[in-house]
């Protein structure tokens, strides 16, 4: 086989940014690392590239070992190449950020994996440029729930609207106005009402919802804004 004249040795990692919502929180799965280098520092979950992996293929390994879920939304996020953002060997990371609903990740695997659900309003310092990568992946996340309906990736089966409408403040960290968030949602037509009541309602009984999943693949990338114009990142 030809190969390139090339003798530089350079790794490739990928670092993934894995964000979940508990009803109240959005929330990062973060690594207290037993592990060289950095031992016993925060991290984002990571792994190298395999010589015959394709990067989504190892995107997929990495995060179905954290959590023990497959078919996860999962979008690379950007290259971080930095001559020394790795003090240990030059190593060229792809992040990718994921979004799962937090309930349905395996706990053992998280818990074997010394990982934690932890609020963005209190992320802990992180090794190398992860806080970098977190930024930014937060930063898309915005973009992207503005203008497309990704936020149910990180949702229950079945769910309230004032439960949707949580999910975005969260997100953006702002109060959304009720009833236009309501009239807003419902007039997709993304919303199946399953004809069921949220038991545990503080207030009155909400309706529950489920995803029309065939419109919103059919209709995902169609621009269909969220929130409002002068929010968008």
């Amino acid at each position: 086989m030809t190969r390139y004249n090339h003798p530089t040795r350079i790794l490739v990692a990928l670092d993934c940014i894995i964000f979940g919502f508990d009803g109240e929180f959005l929330k990062l799965l973060l690594i207290k690392r037993n592990f060289e280098p950095e031992k016993g520092k925060w991290s984002l979950m990571g792994g190298f590239l395999n010589e015959e992996e394709d990067l989504e293929v190892a995107a997929a390994r990495i995060l179905y070992e954290l959590t023990g879920l497959r078919d996860i939304y999962v979008e690379q996020l950007q290259t971080f190449g930095k001559v020394d953002r790795d003090p240990v060997e030059r190593t060229v990371s792809v992040g990718f950020f994921a979004l799962i609903n937090i309930d349905d990740h395996d706990p053992e695997a998280v818990k074997a994996h010394n990982a934690y659900w932890i609020s963005l309003n209190d992320i802990p310092e992180l090794i190398f440029d992860h806080a970098k990568m977190v930024e930014l992946a937060r930063e898309r996340l915005r973009y992207k729930a503005a203008l497309h309906p990704l936020g149910f990736e990180l949702m229950p089966e079945k769910f309230t609207i004032p439960q949707l409408q949580k999910l975005y403040e969260a997100i953006y960290g702002m109060t959304l106005d009720r009833r236009n968030f309501s009239r807003k949602l419902l007039s997709t037509g993304l919303l199946i009402d399953t004809g069921e009541k949220n038991e545990n309602s503080a207030t009155k009984k909400a309706t529950l919802y489920k995803l029309n999943r065939e419109k919103y693949q059919d209709k995902f990338h169609e621009f269909w804004n969220f929130m409002p114009d002068t929010f968008l990142i």
